[in-house]
C-alpha cells in the first residue's frame, strides 16, 4: 500500500524550494520501501507539472572537460533567461555508496548562481552512464520549474546510450588527440550523438582539434539519417569551455534542433517513446525486487496512458 506524501512537500516542491527538491530526490534515491512509497507518491502528486524542460543529455570520456563545459554552458543558459538544473551522476563509492567527486566542488561559480541547481547521484552500480532514479530526478527538478536539464553520466562508453533514452538532445563531448581520433569513442554513441563537441579548443591543441573536429564531420557524414534529424545534424563543432569559445553556438544549434523537433512532431514521440521506456524498467524493477508478487509500478496513471 502506498504511504501518502506530506502535502506541504509536494507544495513546496512545486514552489520552487531548493530544499524541498533535494528531500525529494533523496527520497528517490533510497532504498528503504517506505521511502520509495513516498517517493512514488510525491512522483504523482506533482506530475502533471513536469515536462516542460529542455533535456540536454551529455557525455563524455573522463578528463574531456564535461564539468568545465556544463559549468560554462549553465552560466550561458542563465545569461539567456533560463534557469538551469544539473544532475551529475559520478562514480560509487565502494564504502558508502556515494557519489565520490562531487560535482559542485567542480563547478563552483554555477553553484553559487542565483536560478542554477546541481545534484550530484551515485551510479549505485547502475549501467548506462546514469544513476537508478534519474528519470524521477529529472521531473521532480521539472516539478521545480527548471527551464533547463542537464543530465552528465559517468563516461562515454557503449552503455552511455542510456542517458538519450531519457533526453531531447544528446551531446557527446570529446578531446583533441593525436592518430587515429575516432578509436577512442564507441560507434553506438556516436549514432546517438546530436552534437560532436571537440572541446580545449584553445592554445597548443588549437590544430589537434581542428583536425579531429574535421575528422568527425567525415565520420557522421557516413551515419545514418535519423528521421528526427533536420538538415546539418548531427553536426561536429569546436569548442572551448575555458574561453566560452562557441558555447553560444552551442546553445543556439540546440534550440533550433527542439525548435525544429517540436514543429515536426518529433519531441511528442520522443517523449511518449522515453515514457514507454520508463514504464517498461519499472514494471521489471518491481517483478524482480517482489520475486514475482504483483504490485503497482508506483508510477503515476498519466505516464502509464501516454
Amino acid at each position: 500500500m502506498r504511504q501518502p506524501v506530506e502535502r506541504s512537500l509536494s507544495e513546496s516542491l512545486l514552489a520552487g524550494d531548493r530544499a524541498a527538491l533535494a528531500r525529494a530526490i533523496t527520497l528517490s534515491e533510497s532504498t528503504l520501501p517506505s521511502d520509495r512509497d513516498r517517493a512514488r507518491a510525491l512522483l504523482a502528486e506533482v506530475w502533471k507539472h513536469a515536462g516542460t524542460a529542455l533535456r540536454i543529455g551529455v557525455t563524455g570520456a573522463p578528463g574531456v572537460g564535461k564539468s568545465t563545459f556544463i559549468e560554462a554552458f549553465g552560466l550561458h543558459i542563465l545569461r539567456s533567461g533560463r534557469s538551469v538544473a544539473v544532475l551529475a551522476v559520478d562514480p560509487s563509492s565502494h564504502a558508502g555508496g556515494g557519489a565520490i567527486l562531487g560535482d559542485k566542488t567542480r563547478m563552483t561559480r554555477l553553484t553559487a548562481a542565483p536560478g542554477a541547481y546541481i545534484r550530484p547521484s551515485p551510479s549505485s552500480g547502475a549501467a548506462g552512464g546514469v544513476a537508478i532514479r534519474t528519470r524521477e530526478a529529472i521531473a521532480f527538478v521539472e516539478a521545480a520549474g527548471y527551464d533547463v536539464v542537464l543530465v552528465e553520466t559517468v563516461g562515454a562508453g557503449q552503455g552511455e546510450a542510456a542517458v538519450a533514452s531519457m533526453t531531447d538532445v544528446f551531446v557527446l563531448l570529446v578531446a583533441p588527440a593525436g592518430g587515429d581520433e575516432l578509436q577512442g569513442v564507441k560507434r553506438g554513441v556516436m549514432e546517438l550523438a546530436d552534437l560532436v563537441l571537440i572541446n580545449k579548443s584553445d592554445g597548443e591543441l588549437a590544430d589537434a582539434a581542428g583536425r579531429t573536429c574535421a575528422a568527425y564531420r567525415s565520420a557522421l557524414q557516413f551515419l545514418r539519417r535519423r528521421v528526427s534529424d533536420p538538415p546539418g545534424i548531427p553536426a561536429a563543432m569546436e569548442v572551448s569551455a575555458m574561453l566560452d569559445k562557441e558555447i553560444d553556438g552551442v546553445w543556439e544549434k540546440i534550440l533550433q534542433l527542439q525548435e525544429w523537433r517540436n514543429r515536426e512532431g518529433h519531441l511528442v514521440a520522443r517523449r511518449r517513446a522515453q515514457a514507454d521506456r520508463w514504464v517498461r524498467d519499472a514494471i521489471e524493477e518491481e517483478v524482480l525486487s517482489r520475486a514475482g508478487a504483483p504490485g503497482d509500478s508506483g508510477l503515476p496513471a498519466s505516464l502509464a496512458e501516454e
